[in-house]
């Protein structure tokens, strides 16, 4: 069906039961087992799900933004996994959100509340020190919006953010990471605890995927080698790069900034 900003349609998976890929213009952007919303099928949602689950003691409650709404796989996963938290999905889809509220609905106890409009422009009107973790995941035609990949994001996004809090982004990217290293370049140049996520294949340069860079205000807040030791053990083993790694990881990248408005 049309929607905002594409079309969009919803398959059920002929190998599991209950759980549904919806693709936007042909491109899969998210799968959901509404019999267990803890299973995810994408590499990068295994990514955002070990940020949770590392984000806060296990099962204790956190206020949660997700900018780009989807099929709702990760405030499902959140709902199911830390019951109280406080989650807010912010998305320009009016068109998208019905369908996926209409046809995968949410528990009434999943403590979701979602705001339609621009992800950056929402981000800006929400007070200060909010959420325990922010999660960027927003994309139009596989682009994501220079809005949300500068450093006045990431400054937003930190003002935004509790003492302590989490700032996730998903990047669609391919070799040579070149949108990947600029981006953890943008994310360094605000944050004094930066790490990069991924599957081994991914950073060292045989394969087209997702990473998944993570950012905190507070210096050395990221569990990098506990991050490391989840991403080993996944089906598609993953590595982190992080601290004086880092420095090299972005050799020659400069961040992204706002571009400059003349009246």
């Amino acid at each position: 069906m049309p929607t905002g900003f594409g079309r969009a349609q919803l398959s059920p998976d002929p190998t599991v039961p209950g759980a549904w890929t919806l693709t936007v213009d042909d491109v899969p952007q998210s799968w959901v087992d509404l019999g267990d919303p803890t299973r995810m099928k994408f590499d990068y949602m295994q990514r955002l799900v070990t940020v949770v689950d590392l984000a806060a003691a296990p099962g204790a409650p956190l206020s949660v933004l997700h900018l780009g709404g989807g099929a709702l796989s990760l405030p499902r996963y959140v709902a199911a996994t830390r019951p109280g938290s406080a989650q807010t999905v912010v998305d320009r889809d009016e068109l998208l959100m019905a369908l996926i509220w209409d046809r995968l609905p949410l528990a009434d106890d999943a403590g979701v509340t979602m705001l339609l409009g621009d992800a950056r422009e929402t981000l800006e009107g929400l007070p200060d020190q909010t959420f325990d973790l922010i999660v960027a995941d927003v994309y139009q035609a596989a682009v994501m919006p220079r809005s949300i990949s500068s450093t006045g994001f990431v400054r937003e996004a930190r003002r935004a953010l509790r003492p302590g809090g989490l700032l996730a982004v998903n990047v669609v990217d391919s070799p040579p990471l070149a949108r990947t290293r600029v981006l953890t370049a943008t994310l360094a140049a605000v944050l004094p605890d930066v790490c990069v996520m991924a599957a081994a294949g991914m950073l060292s340069g045989r394969r087209f995927g997702n990473t998944v860079l993570v950012g905190s205000p507070a210096a050395d807040r990221i569990p990098r080698e506990r991050l490391a030791a989840r991403a080993a053990r996944e089906k598609d083993p993953g590595r982190v790069i992080g601290g004086d790694a880092l420095a090299g990881f972005t050799s020659g990248a400069l961040p992204l900034h706002d571009p400059i408005v003349t009246l």
